[in-house]
Order: structure tokens, then sequence, then C-alpha cells
């Protein structure tokens, strides 16, 4: 038998071989870890659906920063729980609500964090919705622009470092591009969800958020989730508006939306790996029928290798120790057999 001169298996014989030729490699630079907080003391409460994932008051936060901090976690997405809610999210933009006083306690802790605020509505106001309703009770777009670039302004006054739009309103990223430079603001980078598809694997969330609509759902504004050439005209829109980085979200059933975007456009692009995706792993995992360590892992490095530059994710603690102790250790922490 003849046997071809390219012989791929020369460069698998051995680790070293391996590490010297990987194209994609995870280091704990790449994660975002979501945060939610809430006013209160000595609080931290773990989310029943998602374990090892909390609640924390303003005060609980400084162990939970100088931990992300040693292990090389650079970047935090906040969400806050607020004291109250009424039809228009009106504690979303007080500058003395739980994500606002967060930022500055953040900072404080570790000035070089970078505090990624989340900007929506569904966690303040009492119907659950992303927006403003009108006569109808229908989400109106335009009007939860005004709502948007309140909370926006608020979360940049108190110090955060990029805003993550999350609300899905057509045109939101120009209104906010406008609003912050207006404000002079000029330097505030948008992290747009840009194709944020209606998901399934969102439910957890809504207990973390207590964000669950009162009625209907967000179907009418959300992605639906058979639409790839959709995905790439919302990106490109957000682009037309002045994103500074573009999104797709939920991560592992969309890796080919996240592929094609960051094909098309080579825009910096951030997945959300969400709650629904963690929370599967984690009751298998407590059944003892996966490895959770190489199947986290595995999972987030197809991100990475789908076109992902940051990856917000529930997992980026223990993901980043077991980076961490592989690379003291010199073993290979990719592709468990």
């Amino acid at each position: 038998m003849q046997y071809p001169h390219y012989r791929p298996r020369r460069l698998r014989r051995t680790e070293t071989l391996r590490d010297l030729v990987r194209e994609t490699v995870l280091t704990t630079k790449d994660f975002i870890y979501p945060l939610y907080v809430k006013h209160g003391n000595q609080l931290k409460e773990e989310i029943t659906s998602m374990p090892l994932v909390y609640r924390f008051s303003i005060d609980m936060l400084e162990p939970e920063i100088l931990e992300l901090k040693s292990l090389g976690i650079r970047a935090v997405l906040l969400f806050g729980i607020p004291d109250h809610k009424d039809p228009v999210g009106s504690e979303s933009y007080d500058p003395h609500g739980a994500v606002q006083e967060a930022i500055a306690e953040i900072h404080r802790v570790d000035p070089d964090m970078i505090v990624i605020t989340d900007v929506c509505m569904c966690e303040y106001t009492s119907h659950g919705h992303c927006g403003a309703l009108d006569e109808n009770n229908k989400v109106d777009n335009d009007a939860s622009h005004e709502l948007l670039i309140k909370e926006a302004l608020s979360h940049v006054k108190a110090g955060a470092d990029i805003i993550a739009p999350s609300d899905m309103m057509d045109g939101r990223v120009g209104a906010l591009r406008k609003a912050l430079d207006d404000a002079g603001y000029s330097d505030v980078p948008i992290m747009a969800y840009s194709a944020k598809f209606a998901s399934a694997y969102y439910g957890p969330f809504r207990e973390a958020a207590e964000s669950t609509p009162q009625f209907g759902n967000r179907k009418g504004y959300q992605m639906d989730c058979g639409n790839a050439n959709e995905a790439l005209r919302e990106v490109e829109l957000d682009i037309q508006e002045n994103a500074d980085f573009v999104m797709v979200k939920p991560a592992l059933a969309y890796l080919d939306i996240l592929w094609r975007v960051k094909e098309r456009f080579g825009f910096p692009t951030v997945t959300y790996n969400v709650s629904g995706e963690y929370t599967l792993i984690k009751g298998a995992a407590k059944e003892g029928w996966i490895d959770e360590r190489a199947i986290v892992l595995e999972n987030l490095l197809a991100m990475k290798r789908a076109g992902a530059d940051l990856i917000i994710t529930y997992h980026a603690k223990e993901a980043a120790r077991w980076i961490l102790e592989d690379t003291h250790k010199g073993v290979d922490h990719y592709c468990e057999d």
C-alpha cells in the first residue's frame, strides 16, 4: 500500500508537539464573569438552578473581585436586582441603584477590573419586558430608547467601562452612541447584544435576575432561532450604528452564527455561554455522567475556535483554575480522551 507523504499524525505524537501546532488556545483573559448584585447586608445567595452562582450585596463583592483578579479574569458583567419594580424600571437609572453602587465598589477594590453593565429593563420592570409598553401592552421600540439611555448614562456616570445593551430594540445602539457622545462619554465602548436569539436556554437566568415576563414572551424582539441570515443583518446594523463589540447569544447552539459573524465582519466578537448551558453541565456532572472539567474546557475552546474573542461564562472561575493548574504542571488541558 502506498502511504501519503504527508502524515498529520506526526505532529500528534507527544504533548509538546501538539502544543506547538495548536491553532486555538484558551487563556484566562478570554473570560468575562457575570455578577448579580443587589442591595442588602452580608448577602451571598446561591441561585437554586445555577450551583456556585450567587446574588451578592455590595458589601460582599470584595472577596469575589480579589478572587477573579487572582485567577487572571479581567472583566465582569453586572446585572442588578432591584428593591422594587415599576412599569418603567426606574431603579435601573437610579444613581443609588445596586449596579451603580457595585461599579464604584469594584473599582475601589480593583481599579483595573473592566466593569461591563447590562443595559436592559427586564429585571427592573413590573411586567418583566425589556422596554416600555404602549397602551396595548406591546413593547414600544422607540419609547424604550429613552429608558435605555437613562440607564446607560447612569451607569457611565457611576464609572462603567463598557455598556452592553441586551434589549434587542431596533436602533438602540445608534441612540445610545449619540447619547453617550452628547454627554461627553465618547470614549465609553458599546458591547452590543447583536444576535440575541429567543431561547429556552435562558430559563435559569430568569430565576437569577428575577426577570420572567409577567405575560407573553420576548419573541417579538429577540431573534427567531431558525434565522441565520437575519443574524448577519442585525450584526451589520449594530456595526453601522457604531457598536464596538458585537455578540452572539446563546453560544453552544449558535456556533454556526458565531463563525459566520466573525468570518463576515472580522469585528471584535463576544459570545455568551448562557445559564441553561451552564446548568445542563452542572446537572450532568452532579450525576457523574460526564467529566465536567473536560466538557467545560472543550466547549469553551469550541466557542473561541468558532470566532469568539471574548466569552461571557459562568464557568469562568473554574475554567481559569483548571487552565492555571495545568499550565503550572506543564500538562495539556485540551481534548480529553
